[in-house]
């Protein structure tokens, strides 16, 4: 295309159409400094220029959005990169792995200050280990272990469903379950999860004053590795 057809294009396109220097290039084929000095005469209309400004914002948070897109991919690849590293570098727990690990979870959080083996969390993949570490390394039996549900008293209505997400967690039967125990304390906010909330889940073995004191040296043994 020639220059001065170029260049009628460009302030036809600028004057009838109200396009942008960059559109316009793209469009002419031409350099933006050309388009620019072609068409710095031309007045805008109002309207023209308002939509000029909303296509500019609109460019803006299209460009906002796919960086945003663009990081978050790059940020779950990596992510899931380091995962991988993660689970190859723990692979398979032998006994021994188990039971030094099941003494630290028992450490942070299990009962110490009582003559009562009970350990409670919220994960159930944690529960499902601490079950693992009780039966395979500490041979307890399943007649021995009971359980119970914690959970705000908000939660009342919902209880059944609740204790049926950790009977199915566990395979342990609701018919060993003991009464609920509610947390008398009114939430100010309402969340939008609440019906994914599950409470605490607290697993304790009957005649479980020795073992408890077991436990305790399980955990001074640990104390003498720091």
């Amino acid at each position: 295309m020639a220059k001065s057809v170029q260049r009628i294009e460009a302030r036809r396109l600028r004057r009838e159409k109200g396009l942008s220097i960059g559109e316009i290039a793209s469009k002419v084929k031409a350099s933006k400094g050309s388009v620019s000095w072609w068409c710095n005469d031309i007045e805008l209309t109002r309207a023209q220029k308002e939509k000029l400004i909303q296509n500019s914002k609109d460019g803006a948070m299209k460009g906002r959005l796919k960086r945003a897109s663009s990081n978050k991919k790059e940020r779950l690849e990596r992510l899931n990169q380091f995962k991988s590293i993660g689970i190859k570098k723990i692979g398979s727990l032998t006994k021994r792995e188990l039971f030094i690990l099941g003494s630290g979870l028992y450490w942070a959080e299990g009962c110490k200050k009582r003559r009562a083996t009970s350990f409670g969390n919220s994960d159930r993949t944690m529960i499902l280990l601490y079950l693992r570490w009780l039966r395979d390394c500490l041979k307890i039996s399943s007649d021995r272990i009971y359980c119970h549900v914690s959970i705000n008293q908000d939660h009342s209505r919902r209880i059944d469903e609740v204790e049926e997400y950790w009977s199915e967690a566990t395979g342990i039967s609701r018919d060993v379950f003991t009464k609920v125990s509610y947390k008398r304390v009114k939430n100010k906010k309402f969340y939008a999860n609440f019906n994914n909330h599950y409470g605490t889940f607290v697993v304790k073995v009957r005649r479980g004053t020795n073992l408890n004191y077991e436990i305790l040296g399980y955990i001074d043994g640990l104390r003498k590795n720091t």
